[in-house]
């Protein structure tokens, strides 16, 4: 995306104004003095339209120790009106009242454009530099300096202090509020947020919820009731196959011992199978037997019942044999 400026050519110094958010200890100015004499001043400071200083205050207090009167400058156009009264202020009392922690944070992310756009100019002019008719190296000058990356840059001059983490997280926050890919409920919930941290309240545990309610709304919907029922009869099919399956397995391996064994077994024990199944048709419902048995069921009991009347009549005429004998 293009820069939203221009540059311009031989503004004069006294004519920028720095605010006291700028009028910092500039540290030691004598390598960028150096670099300046030697190859020029390879990135302009950035100003508002209406002159106000925005970045380049170490390269603009060299060029006051060098006695220049003019240099070039690159003026942003797109500037918020409050940013540039904050940037303007000349006494650190003048702020009439007291940014809120939202304010502070909008702020804070505009500086932070501002930062990364300089930052990519003083890029471009670095190589430009290396490769120009010069020949010289662009210098210690042009490096972001000790106030590290864009965060911490923005985060001091809006606070004083490396507090950028804290106005990330505001920013997070009133993004979701304003997202509508997100449900309404979510939304809600980070505006009730910011009002909260509007109020005072602190703002990491405010982050952590607004987070977990996204991660939250993002997992999928529990399954209906019809799907849940569905489940249920499915995985009651599946355990009545292998129950059925099971069976099949243990007669399987009966049918196989039978084989295996005698093919009689002993009186002793067709005394006791039918002592234990004296009384057994009154442990079960007729009804509920005829609905719930399936053909080969049925199949199996009359086979077995036809099987059970036949050693029935042969038995007695046996009996009956031995006794008139």
């Amino acid at each position: 995306m293009p820069d939203k400026g221009h540059i311009e050519l031989e503004r004069r110094i006294d004519s920028i104004t720095v605010g006291v958010r700028h009028r910092k200890d500039p540290g030691d100015l004598n390598a960028l003095m150096r670099s300046i004499e030697e190859v020029g001043l390879l990135q302009p400071v950035t100003i508002t339209p209406d002159g106000v200083l925005i970045c380049g205050w170490r390269r603009l207090e060299a060029l006051r120790r060098l006695g220049r009167r003019t240099l070039n400058v690159w003026v942003r156009s797109g500037i918020s009106d409050q940013l540039s009264h904050l940037l303007a202020q000349q006494d650190e009392n003048e702020q009439r009242k007291p940014l809120s922690p939202v304010e502070t944070a909008r702020l804070y992310a505009e500086i932070k454009v501002l930062q990364d756009e300089e930052a990519d100019r003083r890029k471009a002019s670095t190589q430009f530099g290396s490769h120009g008719r010069d020949g010289g190296a662009s210098g210690p000058g042009e490096s972001p300096g000790p106030c590290g990356d864009s965060r911490t840059r923005a985060a001091k001059l809006l606070t004083g202090k490396d507090g950028w983490q804290r106005l990330e997280q505001i920013n997070w926050i009133e993004s979701i509020a304003h997202n509508e890919s997100l449900g309404e409920s979510v939304r809600e919930f980070a505006g009730n947020m910011l009002s909260e941290i509007e109020g005072g309240a602190p703002v990491s545990p405010a982050y952590k919820r607004v987070k977990a309610a996204v991660e939250l709304a993002s997992q999928p919907p529990p399954p209906s009731q019809e799907d849940q029922d569905e489940v249920a009869r499915l995985a009651a099919e599946a355990l009545e196959r292998v129950q059925e399956e099971q069976n099949a397995k243990r007669l399987r391996a009966l049918r196989s011992k039978a084989k295996r064994a005698p093919k009689h077994h002993s009186p002793r024990s067709f005394v006791l199978m039918w002592s234990e199944l004296e009384g057994w048709t009154a442990l079960y419902d007729v009804a509920e037997l005829a609905a719930a048995l399936k053909d080969d069921d049925w199949a199996r009991f009359e086979r077995v019942v036809a099987e059970t009347i036949e050693l029935r009549d042969q038995l007695r005429g046996a009996r009956t044999a031995a006794a008139s004998a």
